[in-house]
């Protein structure tokens, strides 16, 4: 039999061919990307107004929620201001409060959607949210963003280590580095012993969880008597919580892998907006893909604290980040209140010039605490208690004790010395903030999304 008629090496010859093609498509798109990087604020206007204006014709006149909010059956936008006069959408805006949940913004029929995710329900409830196959690529072309920031290859192999429930992200970043032509590990359903076993049989270089699942890992493997630093994880891509960016996080996580961190930020409801600057200090809007605006914030009266070798921000410098995906018919997010805390820095950078956000997202505009008069972020309670490498694990706990809000903080901390944490408090934020130590093992351990805020102003007051 000679080689032409042989079946394996045709289906050999036409899988090469296959990647091979896949490759130099993935070169020219890179290269598209690479050069709307490069595109200048003007330009950069030009094409969301382009795109904002096909998805207006496209969704508005067969959407029942759009029509309602702007009293319009179609809507003509001729600039960028002109758009931000218009009114904003809030999460609470789409919660529909029915059996089903489903998202308020969809604009067609349910049978011309293929995928059905869930919100976390981190601040608020879970909610549905669906996308139609045209959708699904858009979000898939515009994870490539995160890849390219990354820095993967195609002699890259990636570990999810995710459990793959009804969360966006996950289903997202791993059909996305697929149809990237990567190989691609899939990591639910494991056990954390068995997950560090598979990243090293698998011979896995890049590792994409959430900052607390990055740093569980290391230390169960450290414990375990595996060495971390060896396993041939050169980069870990973070998202899902705040941590990406915050230096002291970012450099245990990199210290514990011997690897660099790369953050990225998304939102069922919106899509992957931001990926992170190639130092790991910020976040990138993709700005090709979403029109980013920056609405006033009721900042805190003292300075905004980023972390311990950044200098302290002038909380009128914060604003909300404000998103238009411009590639979401099914599901559009149209001037969405993300209720993300953010400082926009629109000098170019790292040969980009998409806004950058400074130390990523910061806050939450929707969480923030009053406590005797001093009005406090969650996140930067969280960024200090990230300073100290002995706490293994915290909880913050928020109630209402008649009409002021009470915190009290949870932690499991090697040294069993809360006072010396209470301190740093007192000194960086000018609270005395109540800390109990628990025994080690107390505080539950998350596999996704930390919940380490727990928010009881809601309930009756005491």
């Amino acid at each position: 039999m000679n080689a032409s008629s042989d079946p394996v090496s045709t289906a050999v010859t036409k899988t090469t061919a296959t990647k091979n093609d896949a490759q130099n498509t993935a070169r020219r798109e890179l290269a598209a990307r690479t050069n709307l990087r490069m595109y200048s604020r003007e330009k950069l206007h030009e094409l969301q107004l382009k795109k904002l204006q096909q998805l207006l014709a496209a969704v508005v006149p067969h959407s029942k929620f759009y029509q309602k909010l702007y009293g319009v059956n179609s809507l003509a936008i001729e600039s960028l201001k002109q758009w931000a006069n218009l009114p904003t959408v809030t999460k609470s805006m789409l919660i529909t409060n029915t059996d089903k949940n489903i998202a308020a913004n969809h604009t067609f029929p349910p049978d011309e959607y293929a995928r059905l995710h869930r919100t976390s329900g981190t601040t608020g409830s879970p909610m549905i949210v669906m996308d139609t196959t045209e959708d699904w690529k858009w979000w898939l072309s515009t994870w490539q963003y995160v890849w390219d920031a990354a820095q993967v290859t195609s002699s890259d192999t990636i570990f999810m280590a995710f459990s793959f429930g009804p969360f966006i992200g996950f289903w997202s970043a791993f059909e996305a580095v697929t149809m990237r032509g990567l190989k691609v590990v899939p990591g639910g359903g494991l056990t954390t012993a068995a997950r560090l076993e598979l990243i090293r049989t698998s011979g896995s270089t890049v590792l994409c969880c959430t900052p607390t699942y990055a740093l569980h890992l290391a230390s169960e493997g450290t414990k375990r008597g595996i060495e971390i630093r060896r396993l041939g994880i050169r980069k870990v891509i973070v998202a899902g919580e705040p941590g990406g960016s915050i230096p002291s996080v970012r450099e245990r996580i990199e210290a514990a892998w011997d690897a660099q961190v790369i953050d990225h930020s998304g939102a069922t409801e919106v899509g992957p907006w931001g990926c992170g600057t190639p130092d790991g200090r910020d976040l990138w809007v993709i700005e090709p893909e979403f029109i980013a605006e920056f609405a006033p914030l009721n900042c805190p009266p003292k300075p905004f604290y980023l972390g311990p070798d950044r200098d302290t921000v002038d909380p009128s410098k914060l604003k909300q980040l404000v998103l238009t995906s411009l590639g979401r018919t099914g599901a559009p997010a149209l001037r969405y209140e993300t209720g993300d805390v953010v400082l926009p820095d629109f000098t170019p950078q790292h040969g980009c010039g998409f806004v950058r956000l400074v130390g990523g997202i910061l806050g939450r505009a929707d969480d923030m605490l009053i406590i005797r008069g001093v009005n406090v972020f969650p996140s930067s309670i969280e960024k200090i208690l990230h300073e100290f490498d002995s706490i293994q694990e915290f909880r913050i706990t928020a109630t209402r004790v008649g009409q002021m809000d009470h915190l009290t903080i949870e932690v499991e901390d090697e040294t069993d010395d809360p006072d010396r944490i209470a301190d740093r408090f007192s000194i960086r934020l000018g609270l005395r903030i109540q800390v109990t130590q628990l025994p080690a093992g107390t505080l539950p351990r998350w596999e996704g999304k930390a919940k380490r805020f727990i928010d009881l102003r809601h309930q009756k007051s005491i």
